[in-house]
């Protein structure tokens, strides 16, 4: 195994374990190329509505599940998040599985000193939401977007080209999905304003992005299922996000934003 970068915080959310849009074998490459101090999962790592619908573990899902767990002895601190689809397990927030620790929501400091709220981002959907009938249509349409998006890629890898989101592509030229985002994006904004930190980290929304929002730092992880993304932190607090489908090891930065930009 070749480490080609040392973490000093990792978050990684919407992994879907158990469901068969899940891109397990491209998270275990990408663990194989990284050392990692702290992980936070940030919620839905196992997708148990999917399994309870149809049960399915392959071989590199079991491979990846149990990569996780290994972590928290080899030396990373591993901080879990659940979020709605491994909704069974909030009920142990604050409790500790081994070496694994289970929170709902957590506070990080980076190494530069900012404070950052981390939650799945569930809790946000009864604001964001437009009604039972425009979520079921949402979730057909998605199911439909993974659909098109599997066979696209699977057309891509028998012609010899790389993993590309048509799924992520598409979505963001949908003017309902944006404004859905925007709403989703605005609500952690401010619900991190009112606990008094400087930013925020969520994923459940599928949608990768780091935006200074006024004083506050919007992080959303993305997604195993369409972009392959992660949330990085190195030792001096620079955040970026990975997309390790792109290009293997291609990173999207931020700066650091200035010091009278974070929160009192």
């Amino acid at each position: 195994m070749t480490h080609s970068a040392h973490y000093r915080t990792l978050w990684l959310s919407d992994i879907h374990l158990g469901y068969k849009d899940c891109k397990a074998e491209y998270l275990l490459d990408f663990l194989d190329h990284c050392r990692v101090d702290t992980l936070y999962l940030v919620g839905d790592i196992v997708d148990m509505w999917a399994m309870s619908r149809q049960f399915m573990w392959p071989k590199a899902h079991n491979q990846l599940f149990h990569r996780l767990l290994s972590l928290s002895r080899e030396g990373t601190r591993v901080i879990y998040l659940p979020g709605n689809h491994d909704e069974p397990i909030q009920k142990y927030d604050g409790m500790a599985f081994g070496d694994i620790e289970i929170h709902r929501q957590y506070v990080h400091t980076t190494a530069d000193g900012r404070k950052l709220l981390l939650m799945h981002g569930d809790q946000f959907d009864q604001e964001v939401c437009f009604g039972p009938m425009h979520a079921w249509i949402g979730d057909k349409a998605y199911d439909l977007l993974l659909f098109t998006n599997r066979w696209y890629n699977r057309l891509r890898t028998a012609m010899g080209y790389p993993y590309w989101s048509l799924a992520g592509y598409i979505k963001s030229r949908i003017k309902g999905a944006n404004e859905a985002i925007a709403r989703y994006r605005d609500i952690g904004c401010r619900v991190a304003r009112e606990m008094g930190m400087d930013g925020i980290v969520c994923g459940h929304i599928h949608h990768p992005e780091i935006l200074q929002q006024q004083e506050i730092l919007y992080c959303n992880t993305g997604d195993w299922i369409e972009n392959c993304s992660a949330l990085t932190e190195d030792r001096h607090g620079c955040l970026q996000l990975v997309y390790w489908t792109a290009q293997r090891g291609q990173v999207h930065h931020l700066s650091k934003p200035a010091k009278s930009q974070k929160a009192a």
